[in-house]
């Protein structure tokens, strides 16, 4: 099968002919029409938005602004200011938690999250139970990698302030049921927060259909630039909340005693913003939306269940999560006898980029019980020679590995280049 987008429209790609690239759940490649609205923004709108009456800073703001409104509308939001601009999915929870959560959750109140997360949906929310003297409850997994409703159902109670939880598990590709667990948490009283890292790149994200309270992003892992993101939230919620970060263009007035913020979205974007990266994450849903989102899930699915199946007919290696119909384009496996950052150095030498290590998902490691694993993502640039090349390095970590005392990382980076 061929790949949905031709390699021809990522320069990085194209370059390297050779190059297998299966690590688009870290970060994508980027196409040539998002790096050129980049340049294009410094060459001919450079200026600071919303700091200048001249034409070039108007200019830039209407380019700030425009791009805001694209990228809402990728997400099916109505009202733009409601889309916060970060640095990507890290950040905006950071934000949540920090604002919202800071101000919200008292001593013996309780915050939800999943066994499955990435640390960056783990850490602020652990971080704010030990600050505010909450609970954290952690939603365990089933033997199959994903999340059963009754577990969530039985973990919320009344003094459940927050339940936080991934869409897709960026270590298990699972898909979660975002609708139903927001709906649990709503009925608890609580508020919704959503891990849409591994979502918004690779299937259609309609935010209100979605009925989460807040939806984080990351705009690098979706063929836009590196650093950019954004926040969607409930107007209600980020009109009440505090600001997470003061100082130029977020607020209304300030006074010697006091200050007064501004309205949303500019509340929660202190300083001067990334508006190239903005304008080029709005080029990035240009790129998407004319392949269309429906494409690319179909795609990645096609490509998945190859890599599944070419997978589990190996006997010594071992799939974690579920089965291809439940989860999203990432593949998380171990190999017997190889460790996962072994493999990744001899696939390296084959030109195949797979992740190894705990993908920053340390509690989830310690229920699967293995330390780190290999995991391989795809993504619209992929086809079947991928997955072939990877499967052709396996067999020869195989060979390499058979009957012999696992050699050094150096050892084996030599064997790969002989």
């Amino acid at each position: 099968m061929n790949s949905l987008a031709p390699r021809s429209d990522f320069p990085l790609l194209a370059a390297n002919p050779g190059l297998h690239y299966l690590d688009s759940a870290a970060t994508s490649q980027k196409p040539r029409s998002v790096i050129d609205a980049i340049v294009r923004f410094y060459e001919t709108t450079n200026a600071n938005p919303h700091r200048g009456a001249y034409t070039l800073s108007v200019q830039a703001t209407d380019a700030y602004h425009n791009a805001r409104v694209r990228i809402a509308r990728f997400f099916g939001v109505v009202d733009p200011a409601t889309l916060i601009f970060t640095r990507g999915t890290t950040d905006s929870i950071n934000l949540v938690a920090g604002s919202y959560g800071r101000s919200t959750v008292r001593a013996g109140d309780e915050i939800v999250i999943t066994a499955m997360e990435h640390h960056a949906n783990f850490v602020p929310w652990q971080q704010l139970a030990l600050e505010k003297k909450a609970r954290l409850r952690i939603v365990e997994l089933e033997a199959d990698g994903t999340l059963e409703l009754d577990r969530f159902r039985e973990t919320l109670s009344g003094r459940t302030r927050i339940v936080a939880f991934s869409h897709v598990s960026n270590a298990l590709g699972t898909v979660n049921a975002v609708r139903e667990i927001a709906a649990l948490a709503r009925a608890a009283g609580a508020v919704s927060v959503c891990d849409g890292a591994q979502s918004a790149p690779h299937m259609r994200v309609d935010f209100p259909a979605l009925g989460v309270d807040f939806y984080a992003f990351s705009g690098h892992k979706m063929c836009g630039p590196m650093g950019s993101g954004g926040l969607i939230g409930r107007r209600d919620l980020l009109e009440a909340m505090p600001p997470y970060q003061t100082g130029g263009d977020m607020i209304e007035f300030v006074r010697d005693s006091d200050t007064t913020w501004n309205v949303l979205p500019h509340k929660f974007e202190a300083g001067t913003p990334s508006a190239a990266d903005a304008v080029g994450l709005a080029a990035a849903c240009d790129y998407l939306d004319a392949l269309g989102m429906d494409a690319v899930a179909a795609h990645e699915k096609t490509l998945l269940r190859l890599a599944y199946e070419r997978l589990a007919a190996m006997d010594d290696v071992t799939i974690y999560g579920p089965v291809p119909e439940k989860r999203s384009g990432a593949l998380s496996f171990t190999m017997t006898d190889v460790h996962p950052h072994d493999l990744a150095t001899i696939l390296d030498g084959e030109g195949v980029c797979i992740r190894a290590g705990h993908h920053c998902a340390q509690p989830l490691m310690r229920r699967l019980g293995v330390p780190a694993t290999a995991r391989a993502s795809f993504y619209l640039y992929n086809d079947e020679a991928d997955i072939e090349a990877m499967v052709r390095g396996m067999e020869k970590a195989r060979k390499l590995f058979a009957g012999a005392p696992a050699p050094s990382v150096g050892e084996i980076a030599g064997a790969s280049a002989s």
